[in-house]
């Protein structure tokens, strides 16, 4: 894949289509079940930062004359969609929501958000899956106890609407829009 996206035969609205159909769904396998952390996210973006350098190809300073490789400022110019983070936090946070409506129950609904009876190591817990969605609910504006988030989900209306908003959080953050 590395040579057909830093090839010059195609276009890069070709490239992107590429990356968001083939190479995208690839990394984000299984990605709604992920406990992302910072470090992980960091990672992603450092990540889709790289190929998107190798589609777009390096920058010639009009002055100078001079190659130089594109910032992320400039890459996010030029690559209108959104960054893959909050990609993955909206459709995690859509997916929480269809676990929740379909009942405590089913499996996955046990396996995602129940609580097990296994000794604890030492230490810090590992961030969970359900405290993941709390702290996305927290960045909107939203604070939510233990089960509250799950009452909210059960609107779907209200949680499409807190979806929507965990996906333009980092883009109005980015951009300097309140």
């Amino acid at each position: 894949m590395q040579n057909l996206l830093s090839s010059s035969l195609l276009s890069k609205n070709l490239k992107i289509k590429i990356y968001t159909t083939v190479i995208l769904p690839v990394v984000l396998y299984g990605f709604q079940t992920w406990s992302l952390t910072l470090s992980e996210g960091r990672r992603l973006r450092v990540f889709e930062n790289r190929l998107l350098r190798r589609i777009f190809g390096p920058k010639r300073e009009g002055e100078t004359g001079i190659w130089g490789k594109l910032h992320n400022e400039e890459l996010s110019y030029l690559y209108s969609l959104q960054n893959i983070v909050p990609v993955i936090k909206s459709r995690k946070m859509r997916w929480s929501g269809y676990v929740v409506r379909n009942g405590e129950g089913r499996e996955m609904h046990r396996v995602l958000v129940g609580i097990y009876e296994v000794k604890r190591p030492l230490g810090r817990p590992r961030r969970r899956w359900e405290d993941n969605n709390k702290m996305d609910l927290q960045e909107v504006g939203v604070g939510v106890g233990c089960g509250d988030w799950m009452e909210l989900a059960q609107d779907r209306d209200r949680w499409r609407a807190l979806v929507g908003k965990v996906m333009n959080l980092r883009v109005a953050k980015k951009r300097g829009i309140s």
